[in-house]
Order: structure tokens, then sequence, then C-alpha cells
């Protein structure tokens, strides 16, 4: 596993950003079960093709000149990519580890696109969209102006058509701009193996 380049992901994915975090510490608050190091074609193969696995990356430099931890698998997914209850509570992570937690999924079957982002505890953004059907079903708190900037300016009014579109590439963009854009990783050095843990 020395020497191995990373592989990328986020397509058809969940993951979680967790700013500064440390792997046992998130571990533990997630209260899942360490399985040790996995080499990365093999962990991000088992986040894509199990249901009760994820994977943790080394701390990987990205926005704010800050180290974001990323733990990937289907697992977040939780009962549905748009469900709101989710298999994670951003901000109960975020409280726990006192620190920032971003949640990012897509999946381009039903053009399914959701991300969640919290400071210290507090849910300062979350936004769902099911571009099959136009709609955006989750939205709290304002957009940014990395969402600005996507064409995400406001909230559309409830029961009229809305003119947001969003794509996976969207969802990328937005992650390399909070934390680190996972589609981007592969082919450059790692600085360490992944972790492999089972989901409680």
């Amino acid at each position: 596993m020395n020497g191995e380049s990373m592989v990328g992901f986020g397509y058809k994915q969940a993951w979680l950003a967790i700013r500064d975090g440390r792997p046992e510490a998130v571990t533990d608050a997630l209260g899942l079960r360490d399985l040790g190091p996995v080499s990365w074609r093999d962990g991000i193969d088992l986040a894509y093709l199990t249901d009760d696995r994820v994977v943790l990356t080394p701390p990987l430099p990205g926005a704010g000149n800050s180290r974001w931890l990323l733990v990937t698998g289907r697992w977040l997914f939780g009962r549905g990519l748009l469900d709101p209850g989710a298999a994670v509570d951003v901000t109960e992570l975020s409280a726990t580890l006192g620190t920032e937690v971003q949640f990012f999924a897509t999946y381009r079957v039903g053009e399914a696109h959701r991300w969640e982002r919290a400071v210290d505890g507090r849910l300062v953004r979350a936004f769902g969209y099911v571009g099959e059907s136009g709609e955006v079903v989750q939205w709290r708190g304002e957009p940014d102006a990395a969402e600005t900037a996507m064409g995400i300016a406001h909230e559309p009014d409830a029961g009229t058509e809305t003119d947001i579109l969003v794509s996976e590439d969207d969802v990328m963009r937005l992650a390399g701009m909070w934390s680190v854009d996972p589609s981007g990783l592969g082919a450059q050095p790692s600085s360490g193996p992944l972790r492999a843990a089972a989901a409680p």
C-alpha cells in the first residue's frame, strides 16, 4: 500500500467531509467498527459495492487551507438519498467532533443530489434536488457564493416550477469549494492507505 495512488470517487455515492478530522474520533462518533487499513482501490470498491462498510481517507488538503477527512460508502445514503433522516445527522456529528461537517450525495439515475453543512453543531445549509421531477425537496439556510454561482440563488416558491438545475458535476464542484472534490483525487500520490470500517 506504500507509494500507491489515490482513487477518485463521488459519482453515484455519498460521503462526509470533516474539517481536521481524526480517524479514531470520527470512527467512534459514527459508531463504526474499525477494520484496519485497506488499499485505495480495494477500499473504494468496498465503499461502492457494500451497504454496511465505509472507508475513511487520510486527512487531505482542501478548502480553507484545512485538512479534510472524507468518509464514503453506500451506508451514508441512509434510508434514501433524499431522506432528511439519513444515516448521519451532520449537526449532531459536528457538535460531537467540535468541527465543520459536510455531507454530499449524488445519484445520476434520477438526477438526485444532496448536500448539507454544519459548523460547530449548527446546520447552516441543507439542499436536496430531484432532477427527473425538477423538484427541490430540501432547503435549509441560505445559499453561499459557491451555490449562487451554480444558479441556486433563492428558495423556489412552493408549488411552482423551479428553474434550478443541478448536476452531479455541480456537486463535485461545490465539494471542491467547500472541502475536497473526491472525483479529482485519482492518480495523485496518497499520504497513506484508507481505513475500512463496519457500519453499526
